[in-house]
């Protein structure tokens, strides 16, 4: 059976030249993304305090990893936070499973894909993307923690995206925490043994991920990072002031 094409197969497609019509052109594609970026912010600005969960879509519901998820996310929304997934099955289902207990704390962000998906059941609050780079703004924009369970190359470039903006400083003190220190073990160690030798990243880099074997760790470690990302915003905040107050007196 042939799959259908995505919205994001086609904007990755090189321009095809003679006979496009403008509702098929790169320019039209841009009122779409405009219009799913509008739909996204619009529906998750008021959400609070949220942490997104990623992970494969492949685990089974009788998998550690899945029931992991659940307790993990039980944890987080029981404390006020909101949980995050990409809306699928598997690790994500998990994360919305277990948060869906306390009212509009499950959230997920779909994508639209060659093979039917949709959101799952455990979804209180969803919305359906065309667009991958759209869908991770709002991972990070809404969310101020990632937990990373074991997964496949979308779970990797999730992770690494997030590294890659806590490492530019386009986002501070960023919680990011790594389930099952088995399954990454063999990552950090090629991180740390030929990445970090060769140069290029710094050892520092290296801590912006945390290790947890257990929900409860999970939930500790999560905690404690939006602990020092409040202490960060209100030093920010304050600073900010200052500088403002410097401003008017030397504008006087």
């Amino acid at each position: 059976m042939q799959q259908r094409r995505t919205q994001d197969e086609w904007i990755l497609e090189s321009p095809v030249g003679e006979g496009e019509t403008f509702t098929d052109s790169d320019p039209w594609r841009v009122f779409r993304i405009m219009g799913e970026f509008v739909e996204g912010f619009d529906t998750l600005a008021g959400l609070g305090a949220a942490v997104s969960i990623f992970g494969s879509a492949r685990t089974r519901p009788d998998d550690a990893n899945y029931l992991a998820a659940v307790e993990t996310a039980r944890l987080l929304a029981e404390s006020g936070l909101t949980v995050i997934t990409g809306g699928g099955p598997g690790i994500m289902e998990a994360g919305n499973r277990g948060a869906q207990p306390e009212e509009g704390a499950s959230v997920g962000l779909g994508i639209e894909l060659p093979f039917e998906q949709g959101v799952n059941e455990y979804v209180d609050i969803g919305i359906e993307f065309r667009y991958f780079f759209v869908r991770k703004m709002n991972f990070v924009k809404y969310a101020q923690g990632f937990v990373i369970f074991p997964g496949g190359f979308g779970t990797l470039d999730e992770l690494f995206e997030a590294l890659t903006l806590i490492q530019t400083g386009k986002i501070r003190q960023f919680p990011v925490v790594l389930f099952n220190s088995d399954y990454w073990r063999g990552l950090l160690d090629w991180l740390r043994g030929t990445m970090l030798a060769a140069g290029n990243i710094s050892g520092p880099d290296l801590e912006l991920m945390r290790l947890a074997d257990s929900p409860e760790e999970v939930h500790e470690l999560i905690l404690q990072g939006l602990s020092k990302q409040a202490s960060w915003c209100e030093k920010s905040a304050e600073a900010a002031r200052a500088a403002t107050r410097l401003a008017l007196e030397v504008s006087r």
